[in-house]
């Protein structure tokens, strides 16, 4: 196993969220600010229409007494689960994964919308969303996830 290892943020999230919400997300249009030797990766990812972020959830901090095994966003009619059954930002290594759609493409930036992630979260990579790749059509997921993300996005 690997006692540990060195992610360097490629860039940072620019939102007008300040601070973490359950809700409304799909809304939101924040802006990806690459460091300037990252820019020339971007060629070409204006012709996708979505994008995977992985976002560094710097503000998360998991307590395995609390994070383990817990209900979701702490609310009593959730079933207890395990921190790998659900996407909270409280984990053993908090990164964010979000498919969001592309707005617009710059130089050393990207708009997107649907992204939920706050400002200044640090971004520590992009990813074309393939849907041959990233997409599954049989998926199933219990019926409590259904009624905990009606407003997510």
């Amino acid at each position: 196993m690997f006692e540990g290892f060195l992610l360097k943020p490629i860039g940072v999230v620019e939102s007008p969220v300040k601070e973490a919400v359950d809700a409304n997300w799909g809304a939101v249009t924040s802006k990806i600010i690459l460091n300037p030797e990252y820019g020339p990766g971007l060629l070409g990812l204006g012709n996708f229409s979505h994008v995977i972020v992985v976002t560094y959830l710097h503000k998360a901090s998991f307590d395995p007494a609390r994070h383990l095994q817990r209900r979701p966003r702490g609310l009593e009619h959730m079933p207890k689960v395990g921190i790998f059954s659900q996407r909270a930002k409280d984990r053993p290594n908090p990164l964010g994964v979000t498919a969001v759609q592309i707005l617009a493409v710059g130089e050393c930036d990207i708009t997107v919308r649907g992204l939920d992630a706050i400002d200044g979260t640090p971004v520590i990579d992009l990813k074309p969303y393939y849907p041959q790749y990233d997409r599954v059509d049989s998926a199933v997921v219990p019926a409590w996830v259904d009624e905990l993300m009606k407003h997510y996005f």
